[in-house]
């Protein structure tokens, strides 16, 4: 006698959540509901005929629960899956996976730890209209994609927590990457709050990728009629896939128009709609027993963690787009965070780490292998790179080039057209590149403007560099330096205030003392 499916335990029954809990009841596999709402989950777990319990650490506890179903709000996902994760359950998390990469990427990470699986609902993916489209495209049936674009406009259910962009145009970012097969490298978007402030309604989002082929994605919930329609344009056939369709028939057209060359004169050649055949079913149903065939082993998930990782990049810079007013450029491999802002202009390499509330400016270039922390401001024709790192909050002018070797540590000011180096003595016919000596400039360090700090040295903590002063040695914490070599002129506070022979901050009020390593604060 072959056993029955795995048994699972659903997190969070709400809206959505209560059909999650449906379809695994039928599918035989529901064993388990957790739900602060007390009310709601005794309702629904006596409605299925299964256990109740109000936190997730009943299902963590229980050993003959193989994975949990996390359908609770966005802002959950990462802690909830990696609690059920380090109990040793297989997790299923509603879109999106988590609201920042980082988060994402730990939990891909500590997947693979446990060996567990982590899977995403992305529930157009299973849909059987949706899986007939792709294998169209990927057959050549449509010819080389040119554009893509998608809508999805309903009247209501309006969100508190998250706008319509995170609401609603993960499944369509799924479903453009999965049809173009590759990542978008530009994300331009536009929105509109009505409804409460800074909380976007309406979004607008284009997408272009290296292959040339464009996207467009469209949603909204405050339109007066529901639309769900992904348009398919490919050199030789159109496809439509209307998920509004009243007919199952009618969900899935192909157009073989074309476009002829009269001499001069292009010509549109239209094609009768054909309705592709697709047998019928119900994606969630679908994606359950998706979910249990690979805890079963059956299969590897098809909206695994690397997939919803893609779409939650799209996503972020959809996010920061959105607030930036233009667009942004993605690089592969980049963790930048949500609230960061990237000029449309500025170009980031692979491999590179942006903080949040960080703003990086026109023509600015990061190089592969950089960190920079939160809260910075990168100023335009800034060069960074490559394998360099930047603290929180620091402050980079106009024409400022940090190169190899060079380590800013928190609240650096770097001002316009400073000079760093990194070999002694260069010459452009001899490659020194295994020659770099390192620079640390530290804590809270002022650098004016067209300074130059020769490579090897260490700036203090809250030093002040001169504008145009040429640093050839140590610069100790406090010290103000001037002049072409620089020499100490005097000491300066925390606050950048010049002191006197009292050693007092006449801004502050705070006492100094001098030691041998430099000015320190007075105990």
């Amino acid at each position: 006698m072959s056993e029955g499916p795995s048994k699972i335990a659903l997190l969070g029954c709400g809206a959505w959540g209560r059909n999650v809990a449906r379809v695994l009841a039928e599918l035989g596999a529901l064993a388990l509901i957790c739900d602060s709402d007390e009310a709601r989950g005794r309702a629904v777990a006596d409605e299925l005929n299964v256990d109740y319990a109000a936190t997730p650490a009943a299902a963590f506890a229980r050993g003959d629960i193989a994975g949990v179903a996390i359908a609770t709000p966005a802002a959950t996902h990462a802690g909830m899956a990696l609690a059920a994760l380090d109990a040793g359950k297989h997790v299923f998390v509603e879109k999106p996976i988590a609201l920042s990469l980082g988060d994402a990427r730990a939990m891909a990470a500590r997947a693979r730890e446990k060996k567990r699986v982590l899977m995403v609902g992305h529930l157009l993916q299973y849909h059987p209209v949706f899986a007939k489209l792709l294998a169209l495209v990927r057959e050549g049936a449509l010819g080389k994609l040119q554009y893509v674009y998608s809508n999805r406009l309903n009247q209501g259910r309006i969100r508190t927590e998250e706008n319509a962009l995170w609401s609603l145009a993960p499944h369509d970012f799924s479903m453009i990457l999965a049809l173009a097969g590759e990542s978008p490298m530009r994300v331009a978007a536009a929105g509109q709050a009505a409804v409460q402030p800074a909380l976007a309604d309406l979004a607008t989002v284009a997408l272009s990728f290296p292959s040339g082929l464009k996207g467009h994605v469209f949603c909204s919930w405050l339109n007066p009629y529901k639309e769900h329609r992904l348009t398919v344009i490919g050199e030789n056939s159109m496809a439509v896939f209307d998920d509004t369709a009243a007919d199952w028939e009618n969900k899935l057209v192909l157009y073989r128009h074309s476009v002829k060359w009269n001499g001069e004169v292009p010509e549109f050649t239209k094609g009768a709609g054909e309705k592709i055949a697709v047998e019928k079913g119900e994606p969630l149903r679908a994606e359950m027993q998706h979910f249990l065939d690979c805890v079963a082993g059956k299969h590897a998930p098809l909206t695994d963690a690397a997939e919803a990782t893609r779409v939650l990049e799209v996503l972020e810079a959809a996010e920061r787009a959105l607030h930036g007013g233009g667009a942004v450029t993605i690089s592969p491999d980049s963790d930048i965070a949500a609230g960061a802002f990237i000029h449309d202009s500025a170009v980031i390499d692979a491999d590179v780490v942006i903080g949040r509330g960080t703003k990086i400016w026109h023509f600015a270039h990061v190089l592969g292998h950089s960190r920079i922390g939160d809260a910075c401001v990168i100023g335009q024709n800034v060069t960074i790179g490559p394998d360099v790192t930047i603290g929180n909050g620091c402050k980079l002018q106009n024409n400022v080039s940090v190169y190899k070797g060079v380590t800013l540590e928190d609240d650096v000011f770097c001002g316009p057209s400073m000079v760093f180096t990194n070999v002694l003595t260069p010459r452009a016919h001899v490659e020194r590149k295994n020659e770099f000596s390192p620079t640390l400039v530290r804590r809270g360090a002022t650098l004016g403007a067209n300074c130059t700090i020769v490579c090897g040295h260490t700036i203090g903590e809250y030093a002040m560099v001169g504008a145009g002063a040429v640093v050839t040695k140590d610069v100790e914490p406090h010290a103000l330096v001037l002049g072409n070599p620089a020499r100490r002129a005097g000491w300066v506070s925390r606050s950048g205030e010049r002191l006197g022979a009292d050693l007092v901050c006449p801004r502050t009020g705070e006492r100094y003392v001098e030691t041998a390593a430099g000015l320190k604060l007075k105990p």
